[in-house]
């Protein structure tokens, strides 16, 4: 099984960065960034019509922004996923309502994405009752999606603490503490079908994170590499560490498919 995730669900750093857009974007600024979305879905549409493997391409886009692009991708097939969390938070906040009234499943289903994606910011070493707190936020958003037969896709970022930057964090530490994080989120009951997991540069360490994230009989769940737009040369070495590993291989940032003219991250090797 492959699946080759073309991630373009940014929103606030979309507008900031790739149009420059200080504030909350007026309507023809926001016609311009709904338009650069439905850009970079014809270029999905043209790679597909030339030979790209439809059954192993997927989208990932907001509502925002892309609601055009989510329907479209829908309505041809394409596998879709969708972001349920405000963007540029500190902590896991809902775009829509709240945990509690119900209004942010009201609007996936809406568009009833194959999945359903959040990123979360984590690490150890963060404040104890923020990460309570998020940690059990999320099992109730994965609780409901599971009631309601739908799957969960956690981006699982893993930031440095002040005292643990260095040239070597990569390597030294945070495969350590992505494995950590995955237990402990399985503890308070996060069950995502898929870990979208920052490039790990060792086979061994993408071989410890899948492994983790399947204990427990959990045997059916899968981890993708997070593009995290890098250069190619990155992502070809994340790549081939994580595909002998099991891997679903990869999600790629738009913006840096762009800016970096690499090959389709759905084109096998």
């Amino acid at each position: 099984m492959a699946l080759y995730l073309l991630a373009m669900d940014h929103r606030d750093s979309f507008a900031t960065q790739v149009y420059k857009i200080k504030g909350d974007p007026n309507p023809a600024e926001t016609k311009r960034i709904v338009d650069g979305k439905n850009l970079i879905y014809q270029g999905l549409v043209d790679a597909l019509s030339r030979g790209a493997d439809r059954s192993k391409a997927a989208v990932l886009v907001d509502e925002r922004y892309g609601e055009q692009v989510a329907r479209a991708a829908k309505a041809t097939g394409i596998t879709l996923a969708m972001p349920i969390e405000k963007s540029d938070q500190e902590w896991f906040t809902l775009e829509y309502g709240n945990l509690g009234d119900g209004r942010w499943l009201e609007h996936v289903e809406a568009f009833d994405p194959r999945y359903v994606k959040i990123l979360v910011r984590d690490n150890p070493s963060f404040e104890v009752r923020a990460r309570t707190r998020q940690m059990d936020d999320l099992a109730t958003v994965s609780s409901v999606l599971t009631s309601a037969g739908r799957d969960l896709l956690l981006e699982l970022l893993v930031p440095p603490t002040p005292a643990e930057e260095s040239a070597g964090y990569d390597d030294d530490l945070r495969p350590e503490l992505t494995v950590r994080i995955i237990g402990e989120m399985q503890a308070a009951g996060v069950e995502p079908a898929i870990w979208k997991i920052e490039g790990l540069n060792t086979t061994a360490d993408a071989t410890q994170v899948l492994a983790t994230a399947r204990q427990g009989g959990r045997n059916n769940v899968q981890c993708v590499v997070l593009g995290r737009d890098a250069p190619p040369e990155d992502l070809d070495r994340w790549l081939r560490a994580a595909a002998p590993a099991g891997f679903l291989w990869a999600s790629r940032s738009a913006a840096a498919s762009g800016r970096t003219r690499s090959r389709p991250s759905w084109q096998g090797r």
